[in-house]
Formats: C-alpha cells, structure tokens, sequence
C-alpha cells in the first residue's frame, strides 16, 4: 500500500475499491473477497457491517492497521493465517502457521468416518493421525460426544494448538492430545472403532511447485508424502490396521488422482467393502475400507 493511502478521505468503500484492485494486479485469487475479509478484521466487525458503514471515515490506525495486513497478503501469505482463523464443519478453527489450513475437502473425510460408524453411533473410540489444528478430531467430538476422541501429531505445536482449539471450542471431556510419529504414542492395548487421518500426500518433487500461499507459509511436514506421495500412507496403513477392531473403519484422505493407489493399497491390506468418496469439487478424495 502507497503512501498516499494515508492521505485524504478514505471511506470503506473507497478503500475496499483500492485494496480489491491492488490485490487483483497482483494475481491474488478472490481480490474482493480477501479485501472485505481483511478490513473487517483490521475494523473488529463482519462483512455485513461494512456494507452498512459503507461511507464511514477510516480513522489513521485504522489505516495502519489495514496497511499493515495488506502489506503480508501481497506475499501471498493465506488469509486464514492473517485472519488467525478458518471456518470447518460449522465451527471456526484457530490456524496460524504451526498448521495446515483446514479445507473444505476435509470435510468430506468427517463425513465419511460419521457415515461408517453408524452403527456404533452411540459409543466408540476414534483415532486421528495427523491431526493437525484438530480439525477432523474435534468435528467428530461434537458429533459423538459420548466416544473417546484420540488426536496424535508429529508436531508438538500442532498439538498445542489443536488442544486449544478444543478448549475454546468446549471439545474436552473424552478427548486427548499426543504428540508423536502416528501409533507410537499409544499403548499397546489400544484398539478403535475408527482410524482417520488427512497426512502428507504430495509426492515431494511437486512440493516446491505448489502455489506460494502453500509452498511458502504452510508446514511442509504436513504436505510432503515422499517420492510417490504415498509413503506415509502406507505407514499408517501398517500401524493403524493392527489398532482396528473386528469390523472398524480404516479412512484417509487423498490427493486427486490417487485414490485408485490407495483403494488398491487397501485391498492388499485385507480391507474389506473399500469406497471411494468424492469431495465438494468432484474429486475422490476419502478412501475408506472395514477390518476384518
């Protein structure tokens, strides 16, 4: 932003006009709607209020304060992370870079894991590896509440912040936090009804090809599945199939394009009734398979 943005009268809506056309020379998707969501963080109000105040002067802090988060967007740094928040299956998210950004492509996985385990709806213990901000482990927290919710992360600061996100979000009682390479936290006794996990899927040749709101700000521990892209896929396989009880429900995430890999990984695994489930965008995101 220019200095002689400070200058003169700035309304809402002249400086909404600025910001949308600044984002838009610059290649930013959703200029107009990374503008709105921007200025109504720097003002402390929604998207709603902007129109309404339309006409309203910006006062010089305000201006500073909207500089200053247009200033990080130019760099392409998400605006999930400058907003410090994302909305997942209904609920919002704390996200800062400790995490990856929870997409709506997850959402497909929560289903999936609900849609399977009905039948044992009423009690259950899931497990979600790479849990990250805790998206998929608290979403199922809410649905079942009366299961016993297992979240686990290589990271320790995902953990912290997935356990945060579960406090302010009142997901507490029946859940727990771990820090550690997928099963090895847990005890050997430990089996569940439910394994889940969104991990690491992008062959890691394609990583540094990602768009730089991904490649550069996003944790490359959550993105980076090996040479193939599967290869923390087939750990889990390894690793969680042992904790699966008689009849329990194996499902990931994927990347488009390779769920026909992970279905056939599955089948060779000895996973039974294996499906594919197809995300909001069309893609056969979740594959998911029964234990024996």
């Amino acid at each position: 932003m220019n200095a002689s943005l400070s200058d003169g009268i700035w309304t809402i809506r002249r400086v909404l006009g600025w910001a949308t056309e600044d984002f838009r020379r610059r290649g930013l998707e959703s200029a107009r709607l990374d503008a709105e969501l921007l200025l109504a963080h720097a003002l402390g109000t929604d998207r709603i209020r902007l129109i309404v105040d339309a006409e309203r002067l910006l006062s010089p802090d305000e201006l500073k304060s909207y500089r200053e988060l247009i200033k990080r967007r130019r760099t392409a740094e998400p605006v999930a992370y400058l907003l410090g928040r994302r909305e997942f299956y209904g609920f919002e998210l704390r996200v800062d870079r400790r995490v990856l950004i929870p997409r709506p492509d997850s959402e497909a996985l929560v289903e999936v894991a609900l849609e399977r385990t009905r039948s044992s709806s009423m009690y259950g213990r899931a497990l979600d590896l790479c849990t990250g901000s805790g998206c998929v482990a608290i979403a199922l927290a809410r649905q079942r509440p009366s299961w016993r919710i297992t979240g686990i992360d290589l990271s320790e600061q995902a953990i912290e912040l997935a356990r945060d996100n579960a406090l302010r979000l009142g997901a507490v009682w029946g859940v727990r936090w771990l820090a550690g390479d997928l099963c090895a936290p847990l005890s050997p006794s430990e089996h569940f009804e439910l394994v889940c996990a969104n991990p690491p899927y992008v062959p890691s040749a394609e990583v540094d090809a990602l768009e730089p709101t991904i490649r550069e700000f996003e944790p490359r521990l959550a993105l980076d599945g090996g040479p193939d892209g599967l290869v923390v896929i087939r750990r889990i396989l390894e690793q969680a199939l042992p904790r699966l009880r008689s009849g329990g429900i194996l499902a990931l995430e994927v990347a488009a394009g390779q769920s026909s890999s992970v279905a056939e990984l599955f089948e060779r695994a000895g996973l039974k009734d294996v499906e594919r489930k197809r995300d909001y965008g069309g893609h056969e995101r979740v594959v998911s398979g029964r234990s024996a």
